[in-house]
């Protein structure tokens, strides 16, 4: 059992983590925070490992995690036994997304860039970057970004 000196209350955790306090309390309620021991007073108090699992995951959010991610990758952290091929398997999926949209972010760079070109010297009665964006069966804007899932 935690003695009350090695508890510490919710301000002085997101402080330490960086992390805001809705934050944490939402991360306990999707259950990728374990709930804390309560204080008499009913404050949360938490130990030195839901100080190691809040910046877990806040760093894995960071890095462009989706809850579910973050989820299974908790999970094959806290069963050590497993391969560290799954979590290989999570990244390298993860990585494949964020290459996907950088890929997307360059397209809707490059059209911007043109567009804003043709606006150059801005003294023209019509906007060209207004008329793309009206025209419906525009080439040059690419689609909006993927999102491939949620959370």
């Amino acid at each position: 059992m935690k003695t009350a000196s090695s508890l510490v209350a919710i301000g002085p955790v997101s402080k330490r983590t960086g992390c805001n306090i809705e934050t944490i309390r939402y991360y306990e309620r999707v259950g990728l925070l374990q709930a804390p021991v309560r204080s008499p007073g009913g404050y949360r108090l938490y130990g030195n490992q839901h100080l190691k699992r809040l910046t877990f995951v806040r760093r894995a959010r960071s890095l462009g995690f989706s809850i579910d991610e973050v989820r299974t990758l908790l999970k094959l952290a806290d069963e050590r036994k497993r391969p560290c091929a799954e979590v290989r398997v999570v990244a390298a999926a993860h990585l494949g997304d964020v290459r996907a949209k950088i890929a997307d972010l360059r397209a809707m760079e490059r059209v911007l860039d043109e567009t804003v070109a043709k606006c150059a010297n801005g003294k023209q009665s019509d906007c060209p970057l207004i008329e793309a964006l009206y025209r419906e069966d525009s080439p040059s804007i690419p689609p909006s970004p993927r999102r491939r899932r949620k959370g």
